[in-house]
């Protein structure tokens, strides 16, 4: 049985690059720099938790600030560990919850921050979110088919998947590829809008994969330039 955990007001973060971290993703980390070694021996002595933000590309070298995060992260709990001879060492970390990043408490030993949990909002009847949820599953199931980048195992994993945000999370962590629209869905609480928006972005993918095949032809992908 699942305990029930109390979300810190505090807590230690990593930012990263080109990464936002989703609540019920599973994230695999190499820990190898020394400041989130000693996060994660903490963590491990205590709750097993810190939070993932993602790091903003576009300011970070106009700001003064180190590593500026984005203003909403995900805190996940460490659900396995396995440290390498070298001090390295292997997690796994789920995520739990969206939150905000208040405030940077402190920067070393590792960066600390003030957080408040953020709560979804349904936007919409049950019934209106379980229709997106379903029409979002045939317009992946439609991607993959046409050669899209979706794994044929995470796709039938994603049809046992009833609830609508559990399955937009886990879609967008694993298949967005747009950054800057994958950080908005983190950040966008309601869950109809959430799936609207990655719905829209799915069909533009799609018509564009469609208007490629029939452009290309017979030809081969490196001559599609000379068609």
């Amino acid at each position: 049985m699942e305990m029930e955990i109390t979300l810190p007001e505090e807590i230690a973060v990593m930012t990263l690059p080109n990464l936002t971290f989703f609540p019920q993703a599973l994230l695999p980390l190499h820990i190898f720099e020394p400041r989130y070694r000693e996060m994660v021996k903490d963590a491990l002595s205590t709750h097993r938790l810190f939070a993932v933000a993602g790091l903003k590309m576009d300011v970070e070298e106009e700001s003064e600030e180190f590593e500026p995060p984005h203003r909403v992260a995900t805190l996940g709990i460490v659900r396995a560990c396995q440290k390498k001879g070298n001090g390295s060492s292997n997690l796994l970390l789920q995520g739990l919850a969206r939150v905000e990043v208040l405030q940077i408490v402190r920067e070393k030993p590792y960066r600390i921050v003030r957080i408040r949990p953020l709560s979804s909002k349904q936007g919409a009847a049950p019934e209106e979110n379980a229709k997106l949820r379903k029409d979002l599953g045939k317009l992946i199931v439609t991607k993959q088919r046409l050669g899209g980048p979706v794994p044929r195992e995470f796709a039938q994993f994603l049809k046992t998947v009833d609830d609508p945000e559990t399955f937009v999370d886990l879609a967008a962590f694993s298949l967005c590829e747009d950054l800057d629209l994958k950080q908005k869905l983190l950040e966008t609480l309601s869950v109809h809008r959430r799936l609207e928006l990655f719905s829209t972005k799915m069909k533009l993918e799609i018509d564009a994969m469609k208007l490629r095949r029939k452009l290309q032809g017979s030809l081969d992908d490196d001559d599609i330039a000379h068609n």
